[in-house]
């Protein structure tokens, strides 16, 4: 005759060993993706951090420093200016790429006979290489031979010269940018087509046009889907690297205007081979992308509506 205290806690043993021979199958079908993520992703991001706080030229072993590298930062000129070339274009290009993909995907989100070919032309340049289409575009700005150009004379207007005069590296970087609109318009047209139909009809009783509904009940119902794009594109204009690197570009170096801090991060790294300095400003701009992605997550507390399911 068995006693209920001891079946009682023969099945909480069974159960114990049954719950920890899950966790161990589960373990084991994602070993291969730890060991991946231990050894390519974890181990060389704690090697750049110490290597952070040393002088490590890369051909020599790397030699405590502490903060140093850190401090060289605020006195260096170079530095300073890829900040701010990054910031500037940051605060330009990400307001004006959101509202340009807010623009097109309520024209695009209205279904019709031509929609679906309108979203495909507006979304195909996302899909060109980078490079290819940093290519075309040095092109297009081309101040003797580009297109921009050409159609500028046609109405008697005299086109800058674009990737060359600094004070116009900036747009040009901009324009480049905003062409790429397609993908956050699609997620935007996505976003549009999951707004209940009721809240429209009840802002048209209300007596609201098109530009008040799209304010008062559109942008307030996809505000998630923009806090996710924002925060998107913070992270990229924050690491921006292979279109500028490659459009201001000059014979002897690059055009200081075009000068971004990825860029001179990875001169630092493999042209001038101050691992150390660029491990510290490789952790510097990881500690920006974190803070502003916290500020922008904290202000969507605020700012953004979560429709209640």
């Amino acid at each position: 005759m068995s006693v209920p205290g001891q079946a009682t806690h023969s099945r909480r043993s069974t159960e114990q060993r049954a719950a920890r021979r899950q966790v161990l199958i589960g373990l084991t079908w994602v070993s291969p993706w730890l060991f991946g993520a231990g050894l390519f992703v974890f181990a060389p991001m704690a090697m750049s951090l110490y290597y952070s706080f040393t002088d490590y030229p890369l051909l020599e072993p790397p030699l405590w420093s502490g903060l140093d590298n850190y401090k060289r930062m605020f006195s260096d000129p170079t530095f300073l200016r890829v900040v701010w070339n990054t910031t500037a274009y940051a605060a330009v290009s990400i307001p004006l790429f959101t509202i340009v993909a807010l623009i097109l995907a309520g024209v695009l989100a209205k279904t019709g006979r031509m929609s679906s070919f309108y979203r495909a032309c507006v979304f195909i340049p996302t899909l060109v290489p980078l490079i290819a289409s940093a290519m075309v575009w040095m092109w297009l700005f081309n101040g003797e031979y580009g297109l921009i150009n050409k159609l500028l004379a046609m109405i008697s207007i005299r086109g800058p010269a674009w990737i060359v005069d600094r004070n116009w590296v900036l747009p040009s970087m901009v324009i480049m940018s905003v062409w790429g609109v397609g993908q956050g318009v699609v997620i935007y047209v996505a976003a549009m087509q999951d707004v209940p139909k009721q809240l429209y009809e009840a802002a048209r009783i209300d007596g609201m046009g098109t530009v008040r509904q799209f304010i008062h009940v559109t942008l307030p119902m996809i505000s998630p889907a923009i806090l996710f794009n924002v925060i998107a594109l913070t992270i990229a204009a924050v690491q921006v690297f292979a279109v500028p690197s490659v459009m201001f570009r000059r014979p002897d170096g690059q055009n200081p205007a075009g000068h971004y801090y990825t860029m001179y991060l990875y001169e630092n790294a493999f042209v001038y081979g101050n691992m150390g300095y660029a491990s510290a400003m490789a952790w510097m701009q990881l500690l920006v992308v974190l803070l502003l992605t916290a500020l922008l997550l904290f202000a969507g507390r605020r700012l953004v509506h979560y429709a209640r399911v």
